[in-house]
């Protein structure tokens, strides 16, 4: 076992990223088409393909999820994951051909790096034939390479963030994993300990609670849309569409005790829920063992950030 979300049965990992520009993108690659859900809280989300994923509507599986960075330009990414499944004969049947079906969500980190640079159709190509089940990079990967938190004290004081992933496992089998790309406008605390890990510097560069500069109105404008922690849980359990969508809603507790504040006017937040249907297992402890592993992962995508485009991270300011 790896610690990280391949070691859910049936699940694989591919990034791509350009270093130079800090920008990328993740992508989940399922080994059979899977049921998924979703639960967006966040007021400023860039997805496709979530209201597909609402229990109502007809198709019930996917056959991978995209993660990526770019703002909504970074949706293009799901174009090139489709043209991989297309060329390997993955999708829905429809008669003419297959069309994979293949949900997305994305992050705003024009702000880091170089802006005209985004994740295109050949970026999530490269992503998708990447995927894996190897020990996956985490920090400065994929989606997570120009991730940034703590914004509230203005961009030029934030911090360096990144994709992060966490994993468990049960005597019965049951597997769940999670996989994150943090870009939160809050900042990220350890909820055992209660230490902030990453957030807002003051000009002395100490790290700042994001909650108590709101409570004392001291904090910069924020743009819009800036800003969004996007994630994905699966597990190898049997669930329906619905309890996926109730998995997605319930592992938004475990963003909810890592990021302070969570789910704002500028953050998109979205999850999406994935069961590969192996394990017998109830939509509750699914749900909360959710929560659990993607705490986990917020907390090794700050541990795993190294400094870029003038940002310090976690491990400018800890030493392990």
């Amino acid at each position: 076992m790896t610690g990280t979300i391949v070691d859910v049965p049936g699940v694989l990992v591919g990034h791509a990223q350009n270093e130079e520009t800090l920008t990328g993108c993740s992508v989940i690659v399922l080994e059979k088409p899977s049921v998924c859900g979703v639960d967006v809280r966040g007021s400023a989300p860039g997805t496709r393909e979530t209201d597909l994923l609402d229990p109502v509507n007809l198709v019930s599986v996917v056959h991978a999820i995209c993660l990526s960075g770019g703002s909504a330009y970074g949706l293009d990414a799901a174009t090139g994951v489709m043209q991989y499944l297309e060329e390997r004969g993955i999708g829905l049947d429809v008669g003419y051909g297959v069309v994979p079906i293949v949900p997305a969500a994305v992050l705003f980190d024009l702000a880091v790096g170089d802006y005209r640079v985004r994740p295109d159709r050949q970026m999530g190509y490269e992503a998708a034939q990447a995927a894996s089940r190897e020990t996956m990079a985490q920090g400065n990967a994929g989606a997570g390479t120009g991730a940034s938190v703590g914004k509230l004290n203005g961009f030029g004081n934030a911090m360096k963030s990144g994709l992060g992933t966490a994993s468990m496992t049960l005597p019965n089998g049951l597997v769940v994993g999670a996989l994150v790309a943090v870009n939160a406008v809050g900042h990220v605390v350890d909820p055992q300990s209660g230490t902030i890990l990453a957030g807002p510097r003051d000009e002395q560069g100490a790290i700042r609670d994001s909650v108590e500069m709101m409570r004392q109105q001291a904090f910069a404008p924020i743009p819009p849309g800036t800003n969004t922690t996007i994630a994905v849980v699966a597990s190898n359990a049997r669930l329906s569409k619905a309890e996926a969508n109730k998995v997605a809603q319930m592992a938004h507790d475990g963003l909810a005790r890592t990021i302070r504040p969570i789910h704002t006017m500028y953050d998109g937040d979205t999850i999406f829920a994935v069961a590969t249907g192996e394990v017998e297992a109830s939509v509750d402890l699914v749900g909360a063992l959710s929560a659990d592993v993607l705490a986990e992962a917020v907390i090794q995508a700050v541990k795993h950030a190294e400094e870029a485009g003038g940002l310090p991270s976690y491990r400018s300011y800890f030493q392990e």
